[in-house]
């Protein structure tokens, strides 16, 4: 893996990975709905370092607000999505769902079905498969690091 890979994603990668401009991505970060978990901007000359994680987030945000959800919203979506960063559950089983006016955690297949049942969801995103999306995206912004990836697993020195 490259040294700039291992120390984070700088914000001209962020942008190409989530499909968003510099400038939204400077706005969030200012406004804190994404703070970068590696590295803020410190003054001229400085970079953001955003982890995956970050970006899995961002790609979230991207894909709420491409659904019509306002940025307030969007705020109470990404609360959602560090408490079950903080919780013992992998993200990867969570699914944000929203009737347009509130934004639901669902950690089954069951707990998805009963709100769709009782009416409530309007759209759903299964975080795993935006995780995985983020995984695809990063291998083709890095193919040395794909092609890195596939020797180890084949068992290459």
């Amino acid at each position: 893996m490259t040294q700039e890979r291992e120390l984070g994603y700088r914000a001209p990668q962020v942008c190409k990975l989530v499909g968003i401009t510099y400038r939204q991505l400077d706005y969030w970060a200012r406004t804190d709905l994404i703070v970068p978990a590696l590295r803020r901007a410190s003054g001229s000359g400085t970079q953001r370092l955003y982890s995956f994680t970050d970006v899995v987030q961002l790609k979230v945000i991207k894909r709420l607000l491409d659904a019509g959800m306002s940025l307030k919203k969007i705020r109470s979506a990404v609360l959602i999505l560090r408490e079950q960063l903080d919780s013992d559950q992998p993200l990867a089983d969570v699914t944000l769902l929203s009737d347009g006016q509130t934004i639901y955690a669902a950690h089954s297949e069951e707990e998805v079905v009963d709100v769709f049942r009782r009416g409530q969801g309007v759209f759903g995103i299964a975080i795993g498969p935006v995780r995985d999306e983020v995984e695809g995206a990063i291998h083709q912004l890095f193919p040395e690091d794909a092609e890195l990836t596939g020797a180890i697993e084949a068992g290459a020195p």
